[in-house]
């Protein structure tokens, strides 16, 4: 179900699901940890996710964490809905290709696992089932905790990133 957020006539925006006021960067981190947002306008009903996203975007540009080139967004002004229409278009087909490649590699690591005999990631027929429990968590919790790292090391690296330009 997508988070609700209102918007108000003073721009404030409030998250409905956690009955309080967010944040353009907040409504980010949700979009970021997967969750799915919904914009709208508190008086009209209008949908106003689009602009929104497109509001959070620019911001990222003018803050230099995302470099969109001088002459994509010339182009895609220029060019209207036109450009927009494939603009979109070629994103969809891109992320869904990139989705694709993430269940196959999966799928791939998952036989790889269960030939290397790692019964707990890709269980075996023959594997004893008690036991496997307490040992799954353990390790849903060290890839959860690895993960948390890395997304550490990647805000440490783009940090860094920004301080050289």
């Amino acid at each position: 179900m997508a988070y609700v957020i209102k918007r108000y006539s003073n721009r404030k925006l409030y998250d409905t699901q956690e009955s309080r006021y967010v944040t353009l960067e907040e409504i980010e981190e949700m979009i970021r940890a997967g969750k799915e947002i919904g914009v709208v306008d508190a008086a009209s009903g209008e949908d106003l996710t689009s602009v929104t996203l497109a509001q959070i975007i620019l911001e990222n540009e003018r803050n230099h964490r995302a470099a969109l080139p001088t002459a994509f967004l010339h182009q895609l002004i220029k060019h209207g809905e036109a450009w927009q229409d494939f603009v979109q278009r070629s994103m969809k087909s891109s992320l869904e290709g990139v989705v694709s490649n993430q269940r196959e590699m999966e799928r791939i690591f998952q036989d790889w696992a269960s030939r290397a005999g790692w019964g707990i990631l890709a269980p075996r027929p023959d594997a004893k089932r008690d036991g496997a429990e307490p040992d799954a968590d353990r390790l849903r919790e060290e890839v959860s905790a690895l993960r948390e790292r890395l997304r550490s090391l990647e805000e440490r690296l783009e940090r860094r990133k920004n301080q050289a330009k």
